[in-house]
């Protein structure tokens, strides 16, 4: 997952690349849940309403710091767009579900959540400046407890996705 993320950091340096490695390396990220229950990634459909819900809950709070410092957000072009909504999805499936799954059969639920965070905080290191790794970390904390205390995995990408179509 750290490869593939770091990859497609890389290639989005290239001129016109950035679209494309964001939708393949989403698409790459899903396709580690390759084999894994819906129910085991906290994908399953139950209470869907309320966890989309929470999802928008969560979403408020990762933007606080966001909404305090900007008047306006300005939208993302439509590939772009796309291409956020893919990785943000693609993401979360990779940490948040299938990572936060072996990690939690391995050693259980705090590691789970450790290790997440800090996976996907150093999954981040090449395509954010290092004084915004707290929040990255923060934020990734933040979805990793939520996946933990609810089982549940919409939330996490409803909220990474909002925040990511944000920010």
């Amino acid at each position: 997952m750290l490869a593939l993320e770091w990859s497609r950091a890389l290639v989005s340096t290239i001129p016109g690349a950035v679209v494309p490695a964001l939708l393949i390396g989403g698409l790459g990220l899903g396709l580690v849940a390759w084999g894994w229950s819906p129910e085991r990634l906290g994908l399953g459909t139950s209470k869907l309403g309320w966890r989309v819900i929470g999802g928008f809950g969560l979403a408020a709070v990762l933007l606080l710091p966001a909404a305090a410092r900007a008047a306006a957000v300005p939208l993302l072009p439509g590939g772009l767009m796309a291409a956020a909504v893919a990785v943000s999805i693609g993401e979360e499936i990779a940490f948040r579900g299938t990572l936060f799954a072996a990690l939690e059969e391995l050693g259980g639920a705090p590691l789970a959540v450790i290790g997440t965070t800090l996976a996907w905080t150093a999954a981040h290191a090449l395509s954010h400046p290092a004084e915004f790794l707290p929040a990255v970390a923060a934020a990734g904390l933040l979805l990793a407890i939520w996946r933990m205390t609810f089982r549940d995995l919409v939330a996490p990408i409803v909220a990474h996705t909002i925040a990511d179509l944000a920010l």
